[in-house]
């Protein structure tokens, strides 16, 4: 498996971790792309989609487990 294959699957396996507390919200979350310079690039679904607060769990949610699960990620990007 390739270096950036691994990375994907491990940045599923955390996005697969937050899930249930976002739909617990009606919400989801989607992992768009990987980018070469890793920042992973995300969509917001349902209720996180329009939520006035998505950006705060953005950062302070996804981008901080997905960087204490993978060092080696520098950001997490919404794309919507």
């Amino acid at each position: 498996m390739s270096k950036n294959a691994e990375l994907i699957k491990k940045v599923e396996n955390v996005i697969d971790q937050i899930r249930p507390y976002l739909e617990a919200d009606g919400g989801n979350i989607r992992l768009v792309e990987l980018t070469d310079d890793l920042v992973v690039n995300v969509e917001l679904l349902g209720a996180c989609g329009s939520c006035p607060m998505s950006q705060m769990t953005l950062k302070a949610g996804v981008e901080q487990a997905m960087k204490k699960a993978i060092p080696e990620i520098k950001s997490v990007e919404a794309i919507n």
